[in-house]
């Protein structure tokens, strides 16, 4: 294959057009290129009078490549190996028992993919339900505030990713376990062009099955999957493993005879972060950040980023990504951008507030939602306590709690009260999505003050880089506090815990930051990669 980068087409333009475009840039006749595959594909909206998309192509050519090759225009031209090389993985550790992955998240459930993929046949332990019955539970939360602490947004069949945009961006360095990571997810149901868009999402609505088509190739290659099972206690000697304690459905305690254990815990598994600090697992601090859920009318966005052409429908719906960094060290950005979405309840305790942003694949919801956080560091934590960031989220969520009444409610105020340092008495344009539904209050009561000033600050300047963002009826949700993990669970070079038998990994742990990044470390810690 030859592979021509940086071609750039209006929006409109079809595959007849394109195929004029490569045969103009590489001087091959249009009759001799056989196929044409999108490699890559982005939009390029810094010109509003001129919004196009922006592509690579990989093409297959009648006759001998490597001799055409050398007679085409070589701007932006590569020619690609003959053959792809297929990613040769081996396994990284060799247990005498059946090896134990607790957590169905990204990470839990691709390092079980690769386990049973070599024939070790893992057990999966997940303290909530399979995705469907999980969505069921989910869907009854939001409508009557009734939280199962074990079935939520963050517990259950595929961890918090399932209950949000399955955005696949990642700011890893790009390796054969990316694409391996994208092909399983394809395979799995996701939609093709996650393989070559630049910021490709697959939508909780699609991600459910994807979810579920995994589970069932895990399975079928002799992995087992025990859902409503949840990790307890460890039983070690001589530092190291010899068992894991497990509650099952029925309340009775399992002990399963283990040697090689890999901790997918997610982020919010903290009756899991409190067990494993009282065994003696090498804990730390980790920086992570807090703040809000801002919406915004999809429709603004659109016309911000796109100008004249937000209604054209190549483009769907408009995401953004801002920052801004102080002298005095405090940073805000926007995260987790969800276009045409809604805010979630993602409380995993009971007596807390958390949010989160959704989208399904379409993104056709009339809002736009992120996080707008503020990074916080451990000395902002209030104590020297391995698990003190978690105790500061912990803090947050029951105050937020509180201030929105009490019964899930969660407190929001518009920006342009926010600015005025003033409570929100009623909506403006824009209506909140989050259920069961919002309390209107102020939010600097709810934050330490270097929060809200970092906030105040960070609305003013990104309006400055996207006009809008700081618009009076915009509306702010509290609270975000799930942004990644409070702590780091201590591994050496071969992924190995202080407590020999024990694999941490994925963002629980605090290696990871998404999706992708999750999987990827799931993998890592299984196999090698030649």
């Amino acid at each position: 294959m030859i592979r021509v980068n940086n071609i750039k087409a209006n929006l409109d333009v079809d595959i007849s057009g394109l195929k004029e475009i490569i045969a103009i840039r590489t001087g091959l006749a249009p009759q001799n290129i056989k196929t044409i595959r999108i490699a890559k594909k982005s939009i390029d909206a810094r010109n509003k009078t001129n919004v196009c998309f922006v592509y690579s192509f990989d093409i297959e050519i009648d006759g001998n490549e490597a001799e055409i090759y050398d007679t085409l225009i070589k701007t932006d031209c590569e020619l690609l190996p003959s053959h792809a090389q297929d990613t040769q993985l081996t396994v990284r550790h060799h247990p005498q028992y059946r090896p134990i992955v607790v957590g169905t998240g990204p990470a839990g459930m691709f390092a079980g993919l690769a386990l049973a993929k070599l024939g070790l046949a893992p057990i999966l332990l997940e303290r909530g339900k399979d995705v469907m019955h999980r969505k069921q539970d989910v869907a009854k939360f939001w409508q009557s505030g009734q939280l199962n602490p074990n079935s939520n947004v963050q517990f259950g069949e595929g961890g918090a990713g399932t209950f949000s945009d399955g955005k696949l961006m990642t700011g890893i360095k790009k390796s054969s376990l990316m694409r391996y990571v994208l092909e399983e997810l394809a395979e799995a149901g996701a939609p093709e062009e996650i393989l070559y868009l630049a910021k490709p999402h697959i939508g909780t609505d699609k991600l459910v099955k994807v979810v579920e088509n995994i589970r069932h190739k895990i399975t079928a290659l002799g992995g087992e999957y025990r859902f409503e099972h949840q990790l307890i206690d460890l039983i070690i000697k001589n530092n190291h493993l010899q068992a894991v304690k497990v509650k099952m459905p029925s309340g009775e305690i399992e002990e399963i005879t283990a040697d090689c254990v890999i901790l997918a815990l997610g982020h919010s598994a903290r009756d899991t972060f409190q067990m494993l600090y009282d065994r003696g697992l090498e804990i730390e601090q980790k920086p992570f950040s807090v703040g809000v859920r801002i919406e915004h009318a999809q429709q603004m966005i659109n016309e911000a980023q796109y100008g004249r052409y937000a209604a054209h429908p190549a483009l769907g719906a408009a995401d953004y990504k801002l920052a801004v960094h102080y002298p005095d060290g405090r940073s805000a950005y926007t995260f987790c951008m969800c276009p045409g979405g809604q805010v979630v309840a993602a409380a995993s305790e009971e007596s807390g507030v958390v949010t989160n942003g959704m989208s399904e694949f379409a993104r056709d919801k009339e809002n736009a939602n992120a996080a707008l956080l503020v990074g916080v560091t451990p000395d902002d934590f209030g104590g020297k306590h391995p698990l003190q960031g978690m105790y500061f989220q912990q803090k947050l969520e029951r105050k937020a709690f509180t201030l929105g009444g009490g019964n899930y409610q969660a407190p929001a105020q518009l920006v342009g009260d926010f600015l005025r340092s003033r409570a929100s008495t009623k909506l403006g344009s824009v209506k909140p999505s989050y259920k069961p539904t919002v309390s209107l209050t102020n939010l600097e009561t709810l934050f330490p003050e270097y929060i809200t000033a970092t906030l105040a600050k960070a609305l003013v300047d990104m309006n400055k880089r996207l006009k809008g963002f700081a618009d009076n009826d915009a509306v702010m949700t509290g609270v975000e506090t799930r942004s990644s993990s409070p702590i780091r669970i201590c591994r050496d070079e071969n992924f190995e815990s202080n407590i020999k038998g024990i694999y941490p990994c994925g963002e629980g742990a605090g290696y990871a930051g998404g999706i992708i990044s999750s999987a990827v470390d799931g993998l890592k810690v299984c196999l090698i990669e030649a």
